[in-house]
């Protein structure tokens, strides 16, 4: 199997787990993926600069999130990966949070993904309002 189906298989798992996040709460699957140097960028509608979040405080944020989900769902469109070489991976997409059919907020999304020891784990990512 070539190293693009690899990733893209490992790719659909990770939005599997964010599904079972969002129903169960329970997020400990994805905080797995996410290593010690991992941070996460939000481009904040109305705001002049960036925020910046560790490991620490996105795994904090993302706990947040998931336990007070009320039924919200996340979409994931328009997937594009891009491999830059054997080690390392982009992913870009439209993440979309859904309520009862409801879009609540749409973000573009870049995922900057390593191979490091045989696993795939996620670097950085990106995120700005649609």
């Amino acid at each position: 199997m070539d190293i693009h189906t690899t990733f893209t298989e490992m790719h659909d798992r990770y939005f599997e787990k964010w599904d079972h996040a969002m129903k169960s709460g329970d997020p400990s699957e994805l905080e797995k993926l996410m290593p010690e140097d991992y941070y996460v960028t939000f481009f904040i509608r109305n705001q002049e600069k960036p925020a910046f979040f560790d490991r620490a405080e996105a795994i904090q944020g993302m706990r947040q999130s998931v336990s007070s989900h009320n039924g919200k769902t996340k979409r994931f469109e328009n997937r594009v990966i891009r491999l830059r070489d054997a080690g390392n991976a982009v992913v870009f997409y439209e993440q979309v949070i859904e309520k009862d059919g409801e879009a609540l907020a749409r973000l573009f999304t870049i995922e900057d993904w390593r191979n490091r020891n045989g696993q795939w784990e996620l670097a950085r990512e990106i995120q700005e309002p649609i």
